[in-house]
């Protein structure tokens, strides 16, 4: 501010006596410029800085309570079509994103190969049970041959029987010289022929229980065939199943790869069905995050395909390994170039509930907020 030059007394002309004094004009003072501007610049600071303070604050107790991370999405489960058997598609049923249901028809093989190959089992089968009735019948004839040598004993018994006494008093007849001797030896040999035709009886007997047990192990070969037949024949029935592929669960078909006429091998993905019923969160967080982190802890998850929206969870489980293990070459800290990264764990986190409005996709990006304290 200027300071006002004061006049040098000696140098201001003085009036002659008597003359009148002019009469002295007021002083003008000089107003100070900008001082009424500053308490107000000071008022904004201040206010700038106290909420910036109470934010800064807000913020610090925040992350004393809570673990963030970005390094998180949406996840799902995707049930891989396969085939079990190879060959040509008969027909595709469905199209890219349509809704099915378990148990819904999504594609066809062509079956004519393996309804020939059920066709062939059941003539198998069917011949197998006609060996079981032919040994059956085998062990019915054995028996019978068994009945009819035993029998044959019988009579043999009672023709030496009869035999026997004869041979007796013929003995006697002979000793008192009333028959001839050539009645003696006729009725010796007709004993001895007797005897052997017993002796050929019992062997036949032995003969046919053998035959009666080895007929009982051809209907058990038989049995064991007619067995081996009908599994081949449900083996040739489940071949034929197989033609048939259908949804392993409710979802959404994505990413078909398969066009009629296609011929596939097993093991071919044809169609990836992406489960509509359940998603979840998993949540990469720094290995310094998990230090009072815990099971059941709610979470807060924010979806970049939904800005306005909060999803509501809770920690499910944490994973027992980082997510380094299991790439493809994990890292080695025993090497000698030994750089220390902070490493990150996979953690789970299941919703509350599901909002229809807002679908959740896998593979979405997601914030996932947890509250550790």
């Amino acid at each position: 501010m200027a300071t006002p030059v004061q006049p040098d007394p000696a140098a201001v002309p003085t009036a002659p006596a008597g003359a009148a004094q002019p009469a002295s004009e007021p002083a003008v003072e000089a107003q100070p410029t900008g001082r009424s501007k500053r308490p107000l610049m000071f008022m904004v600071l201040a206010l700038v800085l106290l909420m910036g303070g109470y934010y800064g604050w807000q913020r610090y107790q925040f992350g004393q309570a809570h673990e963030e991370t970005d390094d998180a999405q949406v996840e799902g489960d995707v049930y891989p079509v396969l085939p079990r058997v190879a060959g040509p598609v008969l027909e595709v049923k469905v199209e890219d994103n349509q809704v099915v249901k378990k148990g819904d028809v999504l594609l066809t093989l062509d079956p004519a190969d393996y309804q020939q190959r059920v066709n062939a089992a059941e003539a198998a089968l069917a011949a197998a049970q006609a060996n079981v009735v032919a040994a059956r019948a085998g062990v019915g004839t054995a028996q019978a041959t068994v009945s009819s040598a035993q029998s044959a004993i019988g009579v043999s018994d009672a023709t030496r029987s009869k035999l026997e006494k004869d041979l007796k008093r013929s003995q006697f007849l002979r000793r008192e010289d009333i028959i001839p001797q050539s009645d003696l030896d006729a009725v010796q040999a007709n004993l001895q022929s007797t005897r052997a035709q017993r002796a050929t009886a019992a062997n036949q007997v032995n003969v046919a229980r053998q035959q009666v047990v080895a007929a009982q192990q051809q209907i058990a070969v038989a049995q064991a065939v007619v067995k081996q037949r009908q599994a081949d024949l449900d083996n040739a029935r489940l071949q034929l199943s197989y033609t048939t592929l259908v949804a392993p669960a409710n979802g959404v078909v994505s990413r078909k790869n398969v066009q009629p006429g296609q011929v596939v091998a097993p093991g071919q993905q044809l169609i990836g069905l992406v489960a509509s019923e359940k998603t979840w969160i998993i949540a990469n967080f720094k290995e310094t995050q998990l230090a009072t982190m815990k099971v059941g802890q709610p979470v807060k998850v924010e979806v970049d395909a939904y800005p306005n929206e909060e999803f509501a969870g809770h920690v499910e489980s944490l994973s027992a390994a980082t997510g380094a293990r299991f790439a493809l070459l994990p890292p080695d800290n025993a090497s000698g170039n030994f750089v220390k990264v902070t490493q990150r764990v996979p953690v789970k986190i299941a919703l509350d509930k599901l909002d229809a409005e807002h679908p959740l996709r896998a593979g979405m990006s997601v914030t996932a907020t947890v509250q550790v304290k």
